[in-house]
């Protein structure tokens, strides 16, 4: 090799292990250990977060096996007892006095994480993880341990509050503004995952307004920081410093943290918060209507355009929406002044909204906008509802029915209101069969429904039904939309295909 060929050699080498050099200091190390605020924000607000111990007296079985505690279905301790519980046994594994039956009831422990917002001795956790305790304690960050009372709970939005009395003075945290988080922010998690008090993981922020089904105002925030069991309750930080969420619920096959956590955002905690301090329930607002989603067909139906808002399926009679002119049918686009994109929106902002207030509620009806003022009620639990009297049914009448939409279609009469345990209430067609393989069928109407209306016009008859389907084919419309009753009179919208 010759000089010439030396000299460019020992210039890309030297190029390459500046480059090295320069990536080393400035590219990966910084990016392995992430924020430079992290363990500052740890630090800062440690002592504010706590770990919460649980115990509950349970029956136990005869034959020496434990008895796990009721726990609600999904919670992350669910699998923690089926193993530490459910599957031990007493002293030398077997049942003790060798009898069915002879053992004496038992007290079982569990453990989350909480956090205090008052150096009052004011604390926040997860409903689940004090759910159905007879004691409660909650144990500081230096292992000091003190009984704590229940404030009040919201079993919706998982949410608890609890209150002890500080034996020395308390660290407290506040709560950040979750709206403001943006994908990719730093957050942190603190909290007790697997009774290992204290930990403290790192992540960003995968997600916002994450609905996954767990109930109805979910919007959570997702994050991959490490939640694990144990963590439900803990705080996640953002780097200020401030309490953004609450670690909630976490998905993960294998019991361990895969990187999919949940976190109620604090938006929603404050609210829910300050209600059960002050009154130790929610009280939230109520509108009176039952609401479905705006499918595409159902939105070609009603000539709105993109498909969005809550279709009003359904008023209260009692409710607030009946005596302000809101009907089924309607299309709720906007709730005091913010938009509603679908069924989950409203659902939010009304529960959200104070008890009393008057607001605006803009729908769509037949294709214009009206806009009606509502003064909210205040969201009752609902009455459970009593087993319907098993009644002997008639002999069958000879029907006189209608072909329609895949349907057989019969005037209601007495026989068939007793025949489908029909409601009087109830007015309109009533559905005999259902052709099977038919949209329909896929929409699941079923024998014993009644069609009230077909294109938001009221019908009493299988004539009447066929009559509106062929004026909508004339008029080029591919779909029928038709209000559907329940014997019991729950109504709901159907698009079928009249193609």
């Amino acid at each position: 090799m010759t000089a010439a060929t030396i000299a460019p050699t020992r210039l890309r080498l030297g190029l390459a292990a500046l480059a090295v050099s320069a990536f080393s200091a400035f590219g990966t190390p910084a990016l392995a250990r992430g924020p430079d605020g992290i363990a500052d924000v740890a630090e800062k607000v440690i002592d504010a977060v706590v770990n919460i111990s649980t115990s509950q007296t349970v029956e136990a079985k005869g034959g020496g096996s434990n008895t796990m505690p009721q726990l609600p279905p999904g919670s992350p301790f669910e699998e923690f007892f089926d193993d530490f519980f459910k599957n031990r046994r007493g002293p030398g594994g077997g049942s003790k006095g060798g009898e069915r039956g002879d053992n004496p009831p038992r007290k079982t422990n569990s453990l989350g994480s909480g956090f205090i917002i008052d150096t009052a001795g004011v604390v926040v956790t997860n409903n689940h993880v004090i759910a159905d305790a007879d004691e409660i304690n909650v144990i500081l960050n230096d292992g000091t341990k003190i009984k704590a009372d229940l404030v009040g709970v919201d079993k919706k939005t998982d949410l608890a509050v609890l209150k002890f009395k500080p034996p020395k003075p308390l660290v407290a945290v506040k709560f950040g503004d979750s709206d403001k988080l943006r994908l990719g922010d730093w957050v942190i998690a603190i909290g007790n995952p697997f009774s290992l008090g204290g930990t403290v993981t790192a992540g960003i922020v995968s997600a916002k307004n994450r609905d996954i089904s767990s109930g109805p105002y979910d919007s959570y925030i997702q994050t991959d920081a490490s939640i694990n069991r144990g963590n439900s309750g803990g705080p996640l930080f953002n780097l200020d410093g401030d309490v953004i969420g609450v670690n909630t619920l976490i998905i993960s096959p294998s019991g361990g943290s895969i990187g999919i956590g949940f976190a109620v955002p604090s938006k929603t905690v404050v609210a829910v918060v300050d209600q059960l301090r002050q009154f130790g329930e929610l009280r939230r607002g109520w509108l009176g209507v039952r609401i479905q989603s705006v499918t595409d067909e159902i939105a070609e139906s009603l000539n709105i355009k993109p498909a969005r808002g809550a279709l009003v399926a359904g008023v209260d009679d009692k409710g607030p929406a009946k005596p302000a002119g809101i009907e089924p049918g309607d299309v709720v686009v906007k709730f005091d002044g913010k938009d509603v994109k679908d069924p989950k929106d409203l659902s939010r902002v009304v529960a959200d909204t104070a008890v009393g207030k008057e607001v605006d509620v803009v729908i769509i009806r037949k294709g214009q906008e009206e806009t009606k003022k509502v003064t909210l009620g205040r969201l009752q639990d609902p009455d459970k509802v009593q087993a319907a009297v098993k009644t002997d049914e008639p002999a069958p009448e000879k029907l006189v029915t209608q072909k329609a939409l895949g349907l057989d279609l019969a005037a209601l009469s007495k026989d068939l209101r007793t025949r489908y345990k029909i409601k009087d209430s109830v007015k309109g067609v009533v559905v005999t069969n259902v052709e099977a393989n038919s949209d329909a069928a896929e929409k699941r109407l079923s024998a014993g429904d009644v069609i009230v209306e077909v294109a938001q016009e009221a019908v009493s008859s299988g004539a009447d039904v066929q009559k509106r389907v062929d004026q909508l084919k004339k008029d080029g419309k591919k779909s029928v939309l038709l209000l559907v009753s329940n014997a019991d009179g729950e109504l709901r919208f159907v698009a079928l295909s009249v193609q």
